[in-house]
């Protein structure tokens, strides 16, 4: 042991060698002094000669004389300071390892106390992001939950740079990792998502996350922003990127010498940002913002924020920047993309257990919203699934009976019950345990209307300027008091003025603010009848001036939008749906209580007469093309906000005018950003169309609650494709007792999503008893060899069907098998995929024999399987029987030279085949060149 002491090197050479090293490395003076004062290895006297001299680096020149004079204890408890505090000093980390340290069991015994300004502000923000983030504020702001109690995740899509699906986030925690990077350069984390599905409780999670040190991520300061104080900040208004950082948000004790802010220039790969709701940013032209390249310079916030979001300041942090659906951000600074999608059934099922605490009413919950698929639908959607169930548990407490709506709720009717909730606070005495009141919304709504009308005088200024934010002065001069903010409409901001009150206050979500704006126009008695339609305009203005009322939802297709890719006007369009909603006929019991019956007739008609010309000019101009299947139109996002605002109406004359002048047979509605609370809006009018039409859905968020939504409508569809939304088995038995009992469809698209074998059963079950289907696509799904035989089977006795696409599924050899005895002798079927399906030679070799007594298949794919040189003697063998094949392709397999040699020595006997793509097998470019004079052997 004496020698291996002996061996060991001496600390006191070690800094002695590495002298300048340390001088220009060791930075936080202060956690060294105060530790070697604390074990006695220097003096307050030699602590006050290191703090009078005037440089840093002589100050570590004077801590390194004072400690080597003291021995070789000393000099190993400052080695062991710079090893313990590793965050302070991570410059030196490196040079540990290259001297090998290892601290002695007696250094070890002494101990070390962090006061390294650095690591106490960051534990300073762990702890104050911890306090901020650890509660739900309720509604009212009367209680509070803690976000573990009833925090429910959502559906999270990890999305490609084209909005492609890349799967889903399993864990919040990863979010920050490498999965699903399709730009390593950029270094936002884009969340988008429609109005109410949970992006700001998305960011509080992912900020607890992080104070808990849960957040699988190496940033040891989080900044945390809401986009929307940006356009509070005056145009004359200068502030540093310090000033930003540290007066916004949590600020660093006991750094005289600005240490944070300078560690967070040099190291800003370890700062983390969230940017919650760029879309609120209410500025015209985002893009002409000056940036700024200098952490120092003074320059207006909203430029610092375009800086930082652009890397031009803070080079390599990173951020997690939220936006509503539609919004665009530049490509190159975005790093990944992820789209929240709301609640699955179980998360549903999760958040019905968290909220109600009693059996009872979670129990009535449940059967209620398994009777209504549409609620359901709309309570897939967070805010709103919140909304309706705090609405009926104050509601249900109150009153002696209240159910929620079995009839066709729309956005409307939830806004308006939780006005309703929020109204009660004042217009009714608090309920007692023996004897409940009997709910009546009118009288609730006339007592509440002088708090109501305030409020939304309130909201309508602040859309008319695009402001979500609201001083005590504003709100004072809108007549509001302070028995009204104890209703919940409004929640305090976290600026408060000299007194400690809030200064500035917010309505609760802004499509709330939304629907008081709303609620304005139609209570306003002294403005002019037709400034209910102000909001029609202005969108219509905000785009091109000769867009017409819907078309303010077009996206991309005016100047003024490609030259400000950022700006948005969601919060107008809710605007006016929720005024489509109070001016319906199923609300005028309510509002002939709260406004003169004579004016609310003016408007109504008013209202009718802008939906009904817009439907029909909207229609008109809506781009049409023939095609193989009819006349076909490709519908933009304005069209889904038109059936939003026809549905909220009610209106049998507008829907019925609408269906009437759809006259395409074939209707795109793929990348609309089509919702399962959208699909009954689209049935409301499609149940007015007199003959078939073709629908192509794709790449939406329907999910099984749409495709129940959309029943009454599948017996008019010839074309029903709904890939890429999320439908599971439940869906695939909707659509196969609709479909079969109709018998109408022709094509039929279910490309990626979730069906099993179980609905494989159910498709099989299509094929066989629908005479008119002609192509089925199920590729991407969860199918394996027991599915694809039900499919292979029922594909066999279709006479009809001649296209089958199942590329990316789990069939292997057997269901390989399976669909070779369909082959031999199949009357119809032309084109096949069976790419991606895990089938080996002997699976190829069924395909391949069978293959050669089918004269009717022309083209067949096998990408990315497992078919090796012994399965290319049998292919070889159908390519010289010339069967008619026009098309074969067998990239990404893993044929080797040998057995493409095979292959090109059979097309010499082949005069049908045009191609034959072995692309991606085991072929070096020199071995490909072989094969160069065989045109139709393709290897690119």
């Amino acid at each position: 042991m004496g020698q291996i002491e002996e061996a060991k090197p001496s600390c006191l050479n070690i800094l002695t060698y590495h002298r300048e090293l340390l001088v220009s490395r060791l930075r936080s003076i202060q956690c060294i002094l105060d530790n070697l004062l604390s074990c006695g290895f220097v003096c307050e006297e030699d602590v006050e000669i290191v703090q009078q001299t005037v440089t840093k680096t002589d100050q570590v020149r004077k801590i390194l004389e004072l400690v080597q004079c003291k021995g070789e204890e000393a000099c190993e408890y400052l080695i062991y300071i710079i090893y313990k505090v590793c965050d302070a000093y991570i410059d030196l980390q490196p040079w540990l390892k290259e001297i090998n340290y290892n601290p002695s069991s007696d250094v070890m015994l002494m101990g070390v106390v962090n006061t390294d300004p650095i690591s106490r502000y960051y534990e300073k923000m762990r702890h104050e992001m911890s306090q901020d983030t650890c509660f739900i504020m309720s509604y009212g702001q009367r209680e509070e939950t803690r976000l573990e109690e009833l925090y429910t995740g959502t559906l999270m899509e990890l999305l490609n740079d084209c909005n492609e699906s890349l799967g889903f986030l399993e864990s919040l925690d990863t979010l920050l990792g490498d999965h699903a990077v399709f730009n390593p350069q950029g270094e936002i984390t884009y969340v988008m998502g429609d109005a109410g599905v949970g992006k700001s409780i998305f960011l509080q999670k992912l900020q607890n996350l992080w104070s808990k040190k849960e957040l699988q991520t190496d940033a040891i300061f989080f900044f945390k922003f809401r986009c929307r104080m940006f356009s509070l900040f005056k145009d004359t208004e200068q502030i540093s990127l310090r000033e930003l950082l540290f007066k916004h948000n949590c600020s660093p004790d006991h750094d005289p010498d600005n240490e944070v802010f300078d560690y967070i220039l040099r190291f800003p790969e370890k700062v983390l940002f969230t940017f919650d709701g760029f879309d609120e940013i209410q500025i015209k032209d985002l893009m002409n913002i000056a940036e700024v390249v200098s952490p120092e310079v003074k320059a207006h916030p909203l430029q610092l924020l375009i800086s930082l979001l652009c890397g031009k300041l803070l080079k390599g942090s990173k951020k997690v920047l939220t936006a509503r659906t539609g919004t665009e951000i530049q490509s190159r600074v975005i790093r990944k993309k992820v789209a929240l999608r709301g609640f699955s059934q179980a998360h549903l099922r999760t958040y019905i257990d968290l909220h109600f605490k009693e059996q009872e009413h979670r129990e009535l919950v449940s059967v209620q919203l398994d009777a209504c698929p549409h609620l359901c639908g709309l309570c897939s959607t967070p805010l709103f699934c919140w909304i309706v169930f705090n609405s009926f548990r104050h509601l249900h407490t109150m009153h002696d009976s209240f159910h929620l709506p079995e009839t066709c709720i729309t956005l409307t009717d939830i806004f308006l019950l939780l006005a309703e909730v929020f109204l009660s606070r004042s217009a009714l005495p608090a309920p007692s345990l023996l004897k409940k009141s009997t709910r009546c919304a009118s009288e609730t709504f006339k007592a509440g209307l002088r708090s109501l009308a305030a409020f939304a005088r309130l909201a309508l200024q602040g859309m008319e300027r695009g402001s979500f934010i609201w001083s005590q002065e504003e709100m004072s001069a809108c007549g509001l008091t302070e028995e009204d903010l104890s209703l919940g409409f409004l929640r305090p901001v976290s600026e408060c003025d000299a007194s400690g009150s809030p200064a500035t206050f917010e309505v609760l979500h802004i499509t709330l603010q939304s629907f008081l704006a709303a609620f304005a126009l139609v209570l306003d008695e002294q403005a002019p009848a037709r400034s209910i339609l102000k909001f029609f305009v202005e969108c219509r203005k905000k785009r091109t001036p000769s867009c017409l009322p819907f078309d303010f939802c077009v996206s991309g297709s005016s100047k003024s939008s490609e030259k400000n890719p950022f700006a948005t006007n969601e919060h107008l369009q809710f605007t006016n749906l929720f005024l489509c909603g109070l001016l319906s006929k199923a609300h005028i019991g309510l509002m002939e209580h709260l406004v003169s019956p004579v004016l609310l007739k003016k408007k109504r008609a008013l209202l009718k007469s802008c939906l009904s010309t817009g439907v029909i000019s909207h229609l008109y101009g809506l781009p049409h093309y023939d095609g193989e299947d009819g006349r076909k139109v490709h519908v933009l996002p304005n069209f889904l906000w038109m059936l939003r605002c026809i549905f909220e109406t009610g209106s049998k004359d507008i829907a019925q005018m609408t269906a009437k002048g759809i006259t395409a047979d074939f209707i795109k509605l793929g990348y609309c950003n089509v919702s399962s609370g959208d699909c009954t809006a689209l049935n409301f009018v499609l149940q007015h169309c007199h003959k078939p039409l073709g629908f192509d859905m794709d790449n939406n968020n329907i999910s099984d609650y749409g495709v129940k939504q959309l029943k009454p409508s599948f017996c008019k569809m010839t074309v029903v494709r709904l890939s890429v939304n999320h439908l599971s088995d439940s869906s695939i038995e909707v659509l196969a007792e609709e479909l079969c009992k109709h018998k109408v469809v022709e094509i039929l698209g279910l490309y990626n999503n979730h069906i099993t074998d179980v609905g494989a059963k159910l498709v099989a079950q299509i094929i066989e008893e629908c005479p008119k289907l002609r192509v089925v696509k199920i590729g991407k799904n969860q199918i394996t060899n027991v599915g694809g035989r039900y499919l292979a089977n029922a594909i066999q006795k279709s006479t009809s069907i001649f296209d089958v696409g199942m590329w990316g599924n789990s069939i292997g050899d057997e269901g390989a098998e399976a669909f070779a005895g369909v082959l031999r002798h199949h009357p119809s079927l032309t084109n096949l995929s069976l790419s991606a399906n895990g089938i080996t030679s002997q699976g190829g070799k069924c395909l391949s024999e069978a293959l050669k007594e089918n004269n009717v298949l022309r083209i067949f794919w096998l990408v990315q399987n497992e078919l090796t040189d012994d399965a290319a003697p049998h292919f070889a063998e159908l390519v010289q029987a010339n069967t008619g094949l026009i098309h074969l392709w067998l990239i990404s397999n893993q044929f080797t030279v040998e057995g493409i040699q095979q292959l090109a020595e059979a097309l010499t006997h082949n005069t049908a085949l045009k191609e034959i793509c072995v692309k991606g097998n085991q072929l070096s470019e020199e071995e490909e060149k072989q094969f160069v004079a065989e045109k139709r052997l393709r290897f690119h």
